[in-house]
């Protein structure tokens, strides 16, 4: 019984691969916060800055003031999100209601290390982020 235990503490981590279920959570979280910012700026009547980086997503006032939230990679697979440089979207943009892009068009976000991958696109002028198939 103690061999049982030993080894379930010990080794079934390293046989089963955890990193994969930790991009997923990340990746759950990115997009619930990008969908919760959008509706957040729009409730508030406020823009809303979202950057996106290699090591995860920062959300902001637009104008100052302190961060919002934070989305960060998971330390063991930073950087996780594949395109280089920080591309960013504004939530309500103007108090108009919708969304600009930092490329003034659909933004593709792709979460990925070692064998997982995800793609996701974050819409110019509605905002949406969702995955791909």
């Amino acid at each position: 019984m103690t061999m049982i235990g030993a080894l379930a503490v010990f080794a079934l981590p390293r046989l089963v691969d955890t990193e994969m279920w930790r991009l997923r959570a990340f990746s759950d979280d990115l997009q619930s916060q990008m969908q919760a910012m959008l509706r957040l700026s729009l409730v508030q009547r406020r823009p809303i800055i979202a950057t996106v980086s290699g090591s995860g997503a920062t959300f902001a006032y637009v104008g100052g003031g302190p961060a919002l939230a934070s989305v960060s990679c998971p330390a063991t697979s930073s950087p996780c999100i594949a395109e280089s440089g920080s591309r960013s979207i504004t939530f309500n943009s103007g108090n108009s209601g919708s969304s600009l892009t930092s490329t003034g068009a659909a933004m593709a976000v792709t979460v990925s290390s070692g064998n997982y991958s995800q793609g996701y696109v974050l819409e110019n002028e509605t905002g949406l982020f969702y995955a791909t198939p």
